[in-house]
């Protein structure tokens, strides 16, 4: 079911369904809307602990301006691996990047079905060995060898319709797709 346009703008699971359906007809008229650049910026302080901030963003055409301040988060390494503990080291920030990213689809998606959820829950695990991290060996892949992801989802729709939505929307997450298809990253030294 597709959302078709309303005179009042309706909200369902917290989306506002009246401004999803405004914004995909803006970009359908203007393609170029749809053009984002994210920026995040990183300072490293001391040992395995650093400090990442995010504001700025070119998005809709325009810079945004929207944000009075950064977004600042820590990261850091446990004590295991050399931390202290003072952030949460940057692949669990990866593995929340793909809970939020996943999660938030399928709450949208699921508004402009017109399926009410009661609550959506997401646990994720991933396995990593540091054997590829600390060049001990070549067979061994140096980030993530795989990544469970698990929903627990209450609405009074049936598993199936569920099950349809969760498929549609992991396969339309940014953070999915970074994931599971090689991404170009460039990685050049500034003065």
């Amino acid at each position: 079911m597709n959302p078709t346009a309303t005179t009042t703008p309706r909200s369902l699971n917290g989306v506002n369904v009246g401004q999803l359906v405004d914004t995909i007809a803006a970009i359908e008229k203007d393609p170029s809307l749809a053009r984002f650049q994210f920026r995040a910026k990183h300072q490293w302080i001391d040992g395995t602990h650093a400090r990442s901030s995010v504001k700025d963003f070119y998005g809709a055409g325009r810079e945004d301006d929207s944000r009075s301040e950064a977004f600042e988060f820590d990261h850091d390494e446990p004590p295991i691996i050399l931390g202290d503990n003072r952030g949460v080291n940057p692949v669990e920030y990866a593995m929340a990047a793909l809970a939020g990213c996943v999660t938030t689809g399928f709450v949208i998606n699921a508004a402009a079905r017109g399926i009410k959820l009661d609550s959506v829950r997401v646990e994720l695990e991933g396995e990593l060995d540091l054997r590829g991290l600390l060049n001990l060996s070549d067979e061994v892949r140096i980030g993530y060898e795989q990544v469970r992801v698990r929903f627990y989802i209450e609405s009074d729709v049936p598993d199936k319709d569920i099950e349809d939505l969760l498929h549609y929307t992991k396969n339309l997450s940014p953070v999915f797709d970074i994931f599971t298809n090689p991404v170009p990253v460039h990685v050049e030294l500034a003065k």
